[in-house]
């Protein structure tokens, strides 16, 4: 059976046989100071390792002395105790003065805005009110260009849809006409001796293609008969 090549994931907890502990402390043990002296090499870097074993035995590895290593650790530390709370009180300023700007600038800002509705004038100098008045004559006048090109729009669109309602209804008569013309075609066609014109009734057809014989005829015709009898 051929293996897959990968080796199996060993859970990360506390091993309970105290012999394969032991084992596994040294071999880990060995492996994380042949790490720490690959990363002083590799990297120029002052690396110290202490490793305290579960009986209290003490491990220590340093790249170049664990003292002078201590010694600085110790120094860096004093020096973070020392500059935390003169950076936390400087974050703590920094945001005061930032909340205090931010309040200001709205206070300045909600003023701005009732004095353009009309508000609080009475403060404002003759420049000042001056320059309120610049301001919304300039805003009115976009108010109105912008209002005027909304008008032009909806003018533009309404004469559209009215050319659209034109060409609408010059395209029904159309329709109109020609459904016409087809039913009249339609009758034509069921007898074709018969030419009706336009709004002409089927009785006046008749009565022009079969004229009544006029009554001189019929009284010619009556005094004839009398002679003859005579």
């Amino acid at each position: 059976m051929v293996g897959t090549g990968k080796r199996e994931r060993i859970a990360i907890r506390r091993i309970d046989n105290l012999a394969a502990r032991q084992v596994t402390f040294s071999k880990r043990r060995r492996g994380l100071f042949k790490k720490a002296e690959e990363l002083s090499i590799l990297c120029d870097a002052e690396v110290g390792l202490v490793v305290f074993s579960a009986t209290g035995k003490l491990f220590h590895f340093a790249s170049s002395s664990m003292k002078q290593v201590i010694d600085r650790y110790d120094s860096h530390s004093k020096t973070l105790q020392r500059s935390e709370p003169q950076s936390s009180q400087l974050q703590s300023h920094m945001d005061d003065g930032t909340c205090a700007r931010l309040k200001e600038e709205l206070a300045e800002t909600s003023l701005k805005l009732r004095q353009m509705r009309g508000e609080e004038l009475q403060r404002l100098s003759v420049e000042q009110l001056q320059e309120l008045e610049k301001t919304l004559e300039s805003g009115l006048g976009s108010v109105l260009k912008t209002k005027s090109q909304k008008i032009l729009d909806e003018i533009s669109g309404l004469e559209r849809k009215r050319t659209q309602l034109i060409e609408e209804n010059s395209r029904l008569k159309e329709q109109l006409q020609v459904t016409r013309m087809s039913r009249m075609e339609t009758q034509l066609g069921a007898d074709p001796e018969f030419v009706y014109e336009e709004g002409q009734s089927s009785e006046s057809v008749t009565n022009t293609s079969y004229p009544r014989p006029s009554t001189d005829t019929d009284d010619c015709s009556d005094t004839s008969l009398r002679l003859g009898s005579k």
